[in-house]
């Protein structure tokens, strides 16, 4: 038998599906609510709670209870990182025109709010062994942070890691100002002869900490897409790396593997 909590969930939900409550709606206050059903505000909040956690209302601090608006959703496919290769040489009219970011969402470039920070880094362990280079070798350590901006939290947490000796030899590579650089990471480095052969990614999930989901804006029970994406060159060395995290009730990921035929 339902508990007292879940049969007010119910109600709601149905309510939300059936276009009574809209996304952005505000759902009556929880005074009402208790008088509504004739429970305890315990229990009322208990079933607000479990609708939290699925996503389709969040809590807005002083303000009560929405339904939930969709997300913009993000398609990720393996296929974007020849697109990406495809257009690392085309004039820069034509890379201005779009990003991944918008081969990604269906976006274009004006919906967007892009952000990028520098900073200069010594390799740790991980990024040593990552690239093979020596414990403490100088990283250039590059943030992204990309929205829709009609919403109010980015499409994924980007940190990419360059190692600054390679990357020096254009100065433009060193300046964030120059960001969202046309063409994305493979025209940077097209700029000074690097031609990627093959890019390895590794995919795992986990709880967001609580900086992670405050910041990607994740409902209670959210996984976090956990993605290491290692870029290298023609000679086999590692050129570029990156971890990513994804918001899990955002993000499709797609993988297309071409097999031979027999």
């Amino acid at each position: 038998m339902a508990k007292s909590y879940e049969r007010i969930a119910d109600d709601l939900r149905d309510r939300i599906r059936a276009g009574e409550l809209a996304p952005g709606d505000r759902l009556p206050t929880e005074t009402v609510l208790v008088e509504r059903y004739g429970k305890s505000l315990p229990t009322l909040r208990q079933a607000l709670g479990l609708l939290q956690a699925e996503g389709l209302i969040e809590k807005q601090h002083g303000r009560g209870n929405f339904v939930r608006r969709p997300r913009t959703p993000v398609q990720r496919t393996n296929v974007r990182h020849q697109w990406e290769k495809d257009r690392a040489r085309e004039p820069e009219p034509q890379r201005k025109k779009t990003g991944a970011t918008e081969h990604d969402t269906g976006l274009e470039v004006d919906d967007l709010v892009f952000q990028a920070s520098y900073g200069l880094v010594e390799a740790g362990e991980e990024l040593a062994q990552i690239f093979d280079v020596p414990v403490g070798t100088v990283m250039v350590e590059r943030t992204y942070r990309t929205r829709y901006d009609a919403e109010d939290y980015p499409f994924s947490l980007v940190d990419s890691y360059l190692v600054r000796d390679v990357v020096a030899t254009n100065p433009d590579l060193l300046d964030a100002s120059n960001e969202p650089w046309p063409g994305g990471t493979q025209s940077q480095l097209h700029t000074i002869g690097i031609e990627l052969d093959r890019i390895e990614e590794r995919v795992l999930a986990r709880p967001p900490s609580v900086e992670e989901a405050e910041e990607l804006g994740l409902p209670p029970g959210t996984s976090l897409i956990i993605l290491g994406k290692t870029s290298y060159d023609t000679t086999g060395r590692v050129v570029e790396h990156s971890f990513v995290r994804l918001p899990g009730d955002r993000t499709v990921m797609t993988f297309v593997t071409p097999l031979e035929r027999w």
